[in-house]
C-alpha cells in the first residue's frame, strides 16, 4: 500500500488573534489547479468524516459519498488520498484545526503520511492542547500567521484576482465512440466498433469538468472516461486489470479480440482523461495494492449483500 516515509514537516500556523485578514490570505491560496487547496471546516462538527467531506468538497467532489456504510470514515479518506496523488495536490492548509477532535486530527496526519502533501495547520487562538498532543510524535515545526498568510503581496500588485471556477455548461455532448458500450461482437469487426473519432478541445474539456464535478468514486470516473476516448465496450472495460495501465495514467492495455496477431492493444490516454485513471489506480494501490484486481471497480465497497446505490455504466454516461 502507498506511504510516503518521508513527507515535509507539518507547519503549524500560529493565529492567536484570529485575524480575518489571515483567514482570507487562506482561501485566497486555494487553487487545486496549481497544487494547493484550503479547507475551512463545517463550523460545529469536529467529526472526522465531515473533514475528510469538506477536502473532497474542496477538491471539486460532490459529497456526500454514496455506496458505503454511513458511518464508516475509510473510504472517504482513501478518496480523498486517491484524488489529491492524482491530481495532484501538494499543499492543504486547514483552518481552526484547535477545533478538531484527536480523531480527526489523526486522520488528517494519516492523509499527509500517505499523500507527502505539505500539511499547514492553522491554529486560531494562542494554544491547544489537542494539537500539541496530535504533533507530539509528528515533524513540525511553528511559524506566525503574519509570515506565511499575508495579503501584503497580493495587495502590492495589479494582478486582477483569479476568475471563479465556470459551471459545467448544460450542453448536450454526443460521443459516437459510446454507441460500442453494448456491443455484443467481441471476436469481429461490427459498424458501431468503429475507431474512436476525434473529440473537439472544447468537448474534451467538458467531458472533464462534468466527470469531476459528477462523482468523487474514481472506478466510475475512469470507467467513463475509457469509453469515451477507446469506444471500448463493456466486455473489453471489464476485463481492465489495475496492471494494465501506467500509474500515470498515460496508456492503457484493452483486449480486443477482432486482432489477428496480438489482441492486447495499447491505448495513449488522452491528457484529460489521465486524472481519472490515476486515480481509480492509486485506489487500489492506497487500498490493496493487487495488480490483478478488476481497475473499474471499487476496492472499498465491503458490502457482503453486493448491491450499491452507484449507477450503472449507460445512466452515468447519459447523466454526465
Amino acid at each position: 500500500m502507498l506511504t510516503c516515509p518521508h513527507p515535509p514537516p507539518v507547519t503549524l500556523v500560529m493565529d492567536p488573534h484570529d485575524d480575518v485578514t489571515h483567514t482570507r490570505a487562506a482561501l485566497a491560496a486555494h487553487d487545486p489547479a496549481h497544487g494547493r487547496i484550503t479547507v475551512h471546516p463545517t463550523p460545529g462538527t469536529g467529526s472526522t468524516l465531515a473533514l475528510a467531506y469538506d477536502i473532497l468538497a474542496a477538491l471539486g467532489k460532490p459529497v456526500p459519498l454514496t455506496g458505503y456504510r454511513t458511518l464508516d470514515t475509510q473510504p472517504a479518506w482513501t478518496l480523498c488520498a486517491a484524488w489529491i496523488l492524482a491530481l495532484p495536490v501538494t499543499s492543504l492548509t486547514v483552518l481552526r484545526t484547535h477545533l478538531l477532535s484527536p480523531r480527526a486530527l489523526t486522520d488528517l496526519l494519516a492523509l499527509r503520511t500517505r499523500t507527502g502533501l505539505h500539511l499547514a495547520l492553522v491554529c486560531h487562538q494562542s494554544n491547544s492542547t489537542t494539537l500539541e498532543r496530535a504533533l507530539q510524535c509528528t515533524d513540525h515545526v511553528l511559524a506566525d500567521a503574519e509570515a506565511v498568510l499575508s495579503l501584503r503581496k497580493a495587495t502590492n500588485t495589479q494582478e486582477p484576482h483569479p476568475a471563479p471556477p465556470a459551471r459545467p455548461s448544460r450542453h448536450w455532448i454526443n460521443l459516437p465512440s459510446l454507441n460500442s458500450l453494448n456491443c455484443a461482437y467481441t471476436t469481429t469487426p461490427c459498424s458501431c466498433r468503429g475507431p474512436a473519432p476525434q473529440v473537439s478541445r472544447l468537448d474534451q474539456r467538458r467531458i472533464a469538468q462534468r466527470l469531476h464535478a459528477a462523482t468523487a468514486h474514481p472506478h466510475l470516473a475512469a470507467e467513463l472516461a475509457t469509453a469515451c476516448f477507446a469506444a471500448a465496450t463493456t466486455t473489453q472495460i471489464s476485463g481492465v486489470c489495475v496492471a494494465d495501465t501506467a500509474m500515470d495514467g498515460t496508456t492503457l492495455i484493452l483486449l480486443d479480440r477482432t486482432q489477428p496477431y496480438d489482441p492486447y492493444v495499447s491505448h495513449r490516454v488522452p491528457h484529460w482523461a489521465q486524472v481519472f485513471l490515476r486515480a481509480a489506480a492509486f485506489t487500489h494501490y492506497l487500498t490493496t495494492a493487487r495488480r490483478s484486481d478488476p481497475l473499474f471497480t471499487d476496492p472499498l465497497f465491503t458490502d457482503p449483500l453486493g448491491c450499491t446505490s452507484l449507477p450503472r455504466l449507460t445512466d452515468f454516461a447519459e447523466h454526465c
